[in-house]
């Protein structure tokens, strides 16, 4: 972190080995299909600290611009939304995993490297289970590491035993974040 970093209050979410963690979806996901018959649900999104700057703004309004222009390509669609407690989602919906992985990245990249790495909170896949109940996988940009998310039936109810069998299965595969207390919910994801 340079003198200006320090100065201007910005900090450096993980380094480039956590960050590459991110990708480890692009692979797990065979693996939760064929064995676990988790099917992705071909969304994915990156939530994060809005800042009321022009400069900020502005590298969100080039990255949405760069994944709209991409997504005529590959087929990958961009929404945003924000939420009650004022964090924007930008939503990407495509049905290959690994264009969904390259779109998060290339915008949480480009809001780390214009110094903004601090107000990356997640990135967020949704599967879905054989009865079609979700199920999501959280990458902690903080952390750099990754935890399931299942919802259960009731308000803001989680199935912790389901999440901790799938922590067991893939735990291989993905990179899962070992503190158990930093396992935490997003209620009302816009995915």
């Amino acid at each position: 972190m340079g003198f200006l970093d320090a100065l201007l209050g910005r900090r450096k979410v993980a380094g480039p080995a956590k960050r590459d963690r991110l990708f480890a979806i692009s692979t797990a996901y065979v693996t939760l299909e064929t064995s676990f018959d988790l099917r992705p649900r071909g969304v994915a999104a990156l939530v994060f600290q809005p800042l009321d700057t022009g400069d900020f703004a502005g590298i969100v309004r080039e990255m949405e611009e760069v994944v709209r222009s991409t997504g005529e390509e590959t087929g990958t669609t961009l929404d945003t939304d924000e939420d009650k407690f004022g964090y924007r989602w930008m939503v990407l919906r495509d049905p290959d995993v690994e264009d969904l992985v390259v779109g998060v990245n290339a915008v949480a990249e480009a809001l780390e490297l214009g110094g903004y790495g601090d107000r990356l909170l997640a990135a967020v896949f949704a599967f879905e289970d054989a009865q079609s109940k979700p199920v999501y996988f959280i990458y902690n940009y903080k952390r750099g590491w990754w935890y399931p998310f299942v919802p259960a039936e009731g308000e803001q109810q989680r199935s912790s035993e389901r999440e901790l069998r799938i922590k067991a299965q893939i735990g291989n595969e993905l990179p899962i974040e070992p503190e158990l207390e930093r396992w935490f919910p997003l209620w009302g994801v816009p995915i």
